[in-house]
This record gives C-alpha cells, structure tokens and sequence, in this order.
C-alpha cells in the first residue's frame, strides 16, 4: 500500500524534484522510486553488486565509456559511493574518453549525420579536480580497455554505461568482454544511452550502438548482449530508461549457473504470478 501511494506521489513532477533535492529515504527505497540521478547507473551498479555478492567475489569495477564534460562520471562515482556503503561492499570506479572529443566518423554506421569530429570535448583538468574517487583514463578506448582488463588489481566488470555514440567506438570498446572470465561478472549490467534519443539519428539495428551489439552477438557464440526482458513492467515507475538496460551473459561463465536465489524467496511466488 506505502509502495503504491509513493509511486502515484512521485510521478508528480514537483515532488520528485524535492526528493531528488532531498534524497531521504534507505538505498533501495530510492531505487525503486529512481530517486537517483542517473537511475539507470543506480540500477546496474546496485543490481552488479548484489550479484558479485552473492558469488563472494570481493568487489566490482564500474564503468564508463565516454565521459564528456563528466556529468554521468560524476553520479556514476556518488552511486558507486552511497551503494557501496549500504552493501558495505567494494566498488571501483572508472572512466574512458578520448578527451580530445569525438573522432573522425568512419563510415554510415557511425551517424555522421547526428555527431561529428570534435563533438563533446572534455576540460580535462577540471574534470579531474572534481573527481575524488573515480579513476579517468584517457586515450583510444581500443588500446586503453584491453590495457585496463589485463591489469592484475582491477576488480571484476560489473557494470558499464556505454555513451560512445559512434557504432566503431562501441564495437571497440565491447572488447572489454574478450578477457578472460575472471575480469568481469558471469552477468554484466550495461546501459546504452545511443538507441533512443535524439529522433533525428533514427536508431536502427543497421547503424549506430544497435549495430555494434547485433555484430558483437554474431561473432561471440557463448557471450550475448541482450535487453532486460520486459524490465518497464518491474518497475514502480517504468521509463525510457528501462528499454536501454542490457546484461552481456557470458554462458560458459563456471559461475553462471550458480544459484543466487535468496533462501526467504525460494518458495515466494513472483508478485505478476
């Protein structure tokens, strides 16, 4: 009944605003209402965490690929912060852009009629200075992410937002998924900000991130990326946002078919049963 009369109140535009203003309220209380300000990399970093969890693995690594100007780096580093304290759990955080701005386009795929060269340039050093935990690494995510995955210390890939625009970027960058499999979750949450918006790119499995995954599925015959099915339908207050959530299955992961049902839902029936 609370969960209902919330759910009617926040859809007010003013009163969502207040909470977002003034976030009270327990960690999963706002995740359900998506009292974040990326709700979509409160959902991957809190939904990779409970899964590392419940493998006993000691901590994740979160990700984004294209930074910008920083503003997603920077919420992504206050959700890995808020969440790894409700879990009292470890989370790393990263970040990968050229920081020179968007390349040369390559071809069709990469819609040069929406981005261009030079696009989205980042301040770098003040970027940097507003940074406190967040690790940016700057270079040609084709030679960085390999670099970064083969690293000894670097925890395991729980979570990615991919904001690379350019079909040849992301194609690059899905090589994170190549190492072996101890470098990433046996399910790796990923948000894809370029299959919505703007209406002008007209988003297709032909051009763009669309393409880069549908090419990644076909060259990778146990690693899939794939929707959350149906996710809208879970949510409390479905949103555009809930059509962008992925998870790469990795199916010959030994750990993907460990069994991570809480022992108190066992014999819970689904609330749609």
């Amino acid at each position: 009944m609370l969960n209902t009369i919330l759910a009617r109140i926040v859809r007010l535009p003013a009163a969502r605003s207040l909470w977002l203003k003034w976030p009270v309220g327990s960690v999963q209380t706002r995740l359900s209402f998506d009292i974040w300000a990326r709700p979509s990399y409160a959902f991957g970093v809190h939904s990779a965490a409970q899964l590392a969890k419940a493998l006993g693995l000691p901590g994740i690594s979160v990700a984004e690929f294209g930074v910008a100007g920083g503003s997603g780096l920077l919420a992504l580093e206050a959700i890995a912060r808020e969440i790894s304290q409700a879990l009292n759990y470890r989370i790393d955080v990263f970040g990968f852009d050229m920081g020179t701005g968007m390349p040369q386009a390559s071809d069709y795929r990469d819609l040069p009629h929406v981005w261009a060269k030079g696009y989205y340039r980042m301040d770098v050093d003040r970027l940097t200075a507003r940074l406190t935990t967040a690790q940016l690494i700057l270079g040609d995510v084709a030679h960085t992410i390999p670099e970064w995955v083969s690293r000894a210390n670097v925890m395991p890939i729980g979570f990615i937002a991919f904001d690379l625009d350019y079909y040849s970027s992301t194609l690059q960058a899905l090589q994170v998924f190549e190492g072996p499999a101890k470098t990433r979750l046996p399910r790796v949450f990923c948000y894809f900000d370029d299959i919505i918006w703007p209406e002008r790119a007209c988003h297709n499995e032909f051009v763009g991130e669309l393409l880069a995954i549908r090419d990644f599925n076909e060259a990778h015959p146990e690693l899939k990326l794939c929707p959350i099915h149906l996710l809208r339908h879970t949510r409390l207050n479905p949103a555009p946002w809930n059509d962008q959530m992925y998870v790469m299955h990795d199916f010959s992961d030994p750990l993907y078919c460990v069994n991570i049902t809480p022992k108190e839902d066992a014999y819970t029936q689904h609330p749609l049963g």
